[in-house]
């Protein structure tokens, strides 16, 4: 059997969605999020939750707008949780290594705002670019946006990152990506690599 996803997404056989979902709460290093999809998936499985509670958190993914990515907190890769982070740092990792000769020896400056989960999500986000040979320079708490910005083109470093949502809603959060030049991932076909990277 398999179910129509929402507003004509392909079907979904919710045994290969189930089985998608429990890897990917098996990867997530954040036992929050871990424990909340591992929850939903017990719910769906025992009929005590709709499908499309599961469908809506694996239809996809996030995807980079305008300067970055943002949206609400939670499991899977439709949400904004220190997975999605962690892919997210890798494929930015991964471009600046292609691109940018001195990024090994370049810094990538993290600030973050005071949401609930930034600096879970920011710490995550370090590791990853270090764990790729890329140094870090985070910020101690909570900076506005233009700080890491121009932290950015005062350091040299390859690029910034700020783990904000901006105006959205409380329950959301997100990521803006600046490159060395301090100006927001704006091109398209950055995103695109990025993207693909992830």
């Amino acid at each position: 059997m398999s179910i129509t996803g929402p507003a004509g997404s392909p079907p979904h056989d919710p045994r290969r969605l189930v089985t998608r979902a429990r890897r990917w709460a098996d990867l997530d290093p954040d036992p929050a999020t871990a424990q909340e999809l591992i929850s939903l998936i017990d719910a769906v499985q025992a009929a005590d939750a709709p499908l499309d509670e599961l469908i809506c958190l694996f239809d996809g993914r996030l995807q980079f707008g305008t300067a970055g990515m943002r949206g609400p907190l939670g499991p899977g890769p439709r949400r904004m949780n220190v997975l999605v982070a962690v892919q997210t740092a890798a494929g930015i990792s991964r471009v600046l290594l292609e691109d940018v000769d001195t990024a090994a020896r370049c810094r990538v400056v993290i600030g973050r705002d005071a949401r609930h989960g930034s600096d879970a999500i920011a710490a995550a986000m370090a590791d990853t670019f270090q764990s790729h040979g890329i140094d870090v320079e985070c910020f101690d708490g909570p900076v506005p946006t233009p700080l890491v910005a121009t932290s950015v083109v005062r350091s040299g470093a390859a690029a910034g990152i700020v783990v904000t949502a901006s105006h959205n809603p409380g329950t959301d959060n997100g990521i803006k990506v600046f490159w060395s030049d301090g100006a927001q991932i704006g091109r398209a076909s950055c995103r695109e690599r990025v993207s693909n990277c992830v």
